[in-house]
């Protein structure tokens, strides 16, 4: 059987979709998602979403089942992908309101152009890309913007743009999220 994640609210809550058994490949867990969605109740409709390393689609799935207007999905496993790109045929997601980037996030941000109000950081853990993506990703992120991002220790020992303002942050189990936002200096 394949792993499922489950849509937890908007459009298409409680949706099973199925993802790849990668190893260090794990979707948000449902707690620190309903708890992200929650804390972003007011700001995901309409907004331009960059999901860095998509993975199992969890982020972006839960984004555009509340209202996202587009979600950018990076995702380098091309077997992963595919799992994506039958997920958004699956849900009858348009090209309009979802991209897919079949390559490595440092490779594919440097193809976009356009301005996000929403990024999704969250690299698998044993990579250590959080200081590298956060740099280049970081002109794409207007201001005011909100940053998620997940990791497997203390977020106060990352080393992430000093324009991002923690807002809020949540720890289950080994994970730690926090809920950042964009200011200029």
């Amino acid at each position: 059987m394949k792993n499922q994640l489950r849509i937890i609210g908007g459009e298409w809550k409680r949706r099973q979709l199925p993802f790849a058994s990668i190893e260090g490949l794990r979707p948000t867990p449902d707690r620190v998602r309903e708890t992200l969605f929650n804390w972003l109740m007011w700001d995901v409709q309409n907004a331009q979403v960059l999901d860095l390393c998509a993975g199992s689609g969890a982020l972006s799935f839960e984004a555009l089942s509340r209202g996202a207007s587009h979600v950018v999905m990076i995702e380098p496993n091309v077997e992963q992908a595919n799992f994506l790109r039958k997920n958004l045929e699956l849900l009858k997601i348009t090209n309009q309101r979802a991209q897919l980037k079949v390559a490595t996030a440092q490779h594919a941000i440097s193809s976009l152009k356009q301005s996000f109000d929403l990024v999704f950081l969250d690299p698998p853990y044993n990579l250590d890309l959080w200081q590298e993506l956060a740099q280049l990703a970081d002109p794409l992120i207007a201001n005011q913007a909100f940053i998620y991002v997940e990791a497997d220790r203390d977020l106060n020992q990352l080393v992430l743009p000093n324009t991002w303002h923690l807002l809020k942050n949540t720890k289950a189990g080994t994970v730690r999220a926090g809920l950042y936002q964009k200011q200029s200096v």
